[in-house]
């Protein structure tokens, strides 16, 4: 029998039959759409409701991440995750790579800092990650079979076994999705024909191709989990493309210090800042094409992040009117140097950058692929992904009316204190708790 058939087996056998995630028939999903131009149904509200009775929460929740806990990017949002058990007196222990905050006791935290994962380090980092997700599976997995628990809060990617368990166990489970469905809104069979040629093969290149998170795997979770956490509208649009009833869908988004992240004094010329991965995903070839080819004077493009080689050529071509800050320690600082934000990105959960930035006052010239900061002409300007000319009206846009574009930049900071502080993220987050419980019982 092969691993993937055993892992059906095993799903089988926790009580999910039928058709696996990715091929269940279309349902109406009695969601409207706000006309975002991306196609996607629109989640109708970004608020919590009310907070739930005590007696609808977990008593004692493992949480369980392949991400660290406090840091930046994936890792705060893990953090954020598990403090919202943790206030709320029910945290029994949090599963992470790394204890890297003082907010949670260490006593909650079982750090997995010094795993024997780390031998395989050298294997690229597709193949290591993978690792590190079974890995974390595997011991929490261990973990809900003692039967010390009665809920789990997972992510993707990270939770087949631990999934599986909770299922045989009968307690609820919630798994935060951190980007769009791996069919990314395409109908696809269970497994493509060249994923059974990969499945097919032996020896050394059949054991590192078996570290890889499968899509596979990833639907058979989807299937799995009592509930899944929606970072974005289009991420929830790609699971109801998908199949996957509004029902099972639970909207968390992602959240922001608005202390910290402040508004500053506007520049005295055009700066234009993009902060994330520079990468092709993102959309940062057509942004650097476009601003070459727009030749503004008295402007400048700031990038922030790390440069993959896919970008290089394009960075390499850049005038001197670019400048690549690489990993910065303090991002705030920069955002608040800045005329407007650029995020021209084709797939995301919730670009963090975007609310960040939000939060500093900045318009936003974004993709509604990027996240839910962007509103058309409220918070700034929505342009579609590989759409380099609408990104270059967008930019001279902003350059033309700084007054209002500025304006937009005060609604943006509004929308995340409204709606997108960590403590709206946190009361989401129970909201979900409570949802689990009564799908599971009914």
């Amino acid at each position: 029998m092969t691993m993937m058939r055993r892992a059906q087996s095993a799903v089988e056998s926790a009580g999910v039959r039928g058709k696996v995630g990715g091929m269940a028939d279309p349902v109406s999903t009695g969601w409207a759409d706000s006309g975002s131009g991306s196609g996607f149904p629109l989640l109708p509200t970004t608020a919590p409701g009310p907070a739930p009775a005590r007696k609808e929460l977990p008593r004692a929740l493992l949480y369980s991440t392949s991400a660290r806990l406090g840091g930046s990017g994936l890792d705060v949002s893990s953090l954020e995750g598990a403090r919202a058990a943790a206030e709320s007196g029910f945290l029994a222990r949090a599963i992470g790579y790394a204890n890297q905050q003082r907010v949670i006791p260490a006593v909650k935290i079982r750090s997995l800092a010094w795993h024997p994962v780390r031998l395989l380090s050298g294997l690229g980092s597709a193949a290591y990650y993978g690792a590190k997700k079974h890995y974390v599976d595997a011991v929490t997995a261990r973990e809900i079979r003692s039967g010390r628990y009665d809920f789990l809060h997972t992510w993707s990617g990270d939770a087949l076994n631990s999934l599986i368990a909770a299922r045989q166990r009968r307690i609820p489970s919630v798994m935060d999705i951190p980007t769009w469905h791996r069919n990314k809104g395409h109908r696809k069979p269970f497994m493509t024909k060249s994923e059974r040629n990969d499945a097919r093969l032996r020896g050394w290149a059949g054991w590192k191709h078996r570290l890889l998170i499968s899509r596979q795997r990833m639907l058979m979770e989807y299937e799995l989990a009592t509930l899944l956490f929606m970072p974005s509208q289009c991420s929830a649009g790609t699971f109801l493309e998908a199949g996957l009833p509004t029902g099972r869908l639970h909207y968390v988004g992602r959240g922001v210090d608005p202390e910290r992240y402040q508004p500053g004094t506007p520049p005295d010329r055009f700066r234009l800042i993009f902060v994330g991965a520079l990468i092709q995903r993102k959309g940062v070839h057509h942004l650097l094409r476009v601003w070459k080819k727009l030749a503004l004077r008295d402007a400048e493009l700031v990038l922030v992040g790390e440069a993959h080689p896919e970008i290089r050529d394009d960075l390499a071509a850049a005038g001197s009117n670019v400048t690549v800050k690489g990993f910065v320690p303090c991002v705030p600082d920069l955002l608040r140097t800045a005329s407007a934000f650029v995020f021209p990105s084709g797939c995301e959960g919730f670009a963090k950058s975007t609310i960040e930035a939000a939060a500093c006052g900045l318009p936003l010239i974004a993709t509604r692929e990027s996240g839910d900061a962007i509103l058309d002409g409220v918070t700034g300007r929505l342009i579609p992904p590989n759409g380099p000319d609408a990104l270059a009206a967008a930019i001279l846009e902003a350059r033309d009316h700084p007054e209002k574009f500025a304006e937009m930049g005060r609604a943006a900071r509004r929308l995340v204190v409204d709606h997108f502080t960590w403590d709206h993220f946190r009361a989401r987050i129970l909201t979900g708790y409570a949802k689990a419980r009564r799908l599971l019982e009914s």
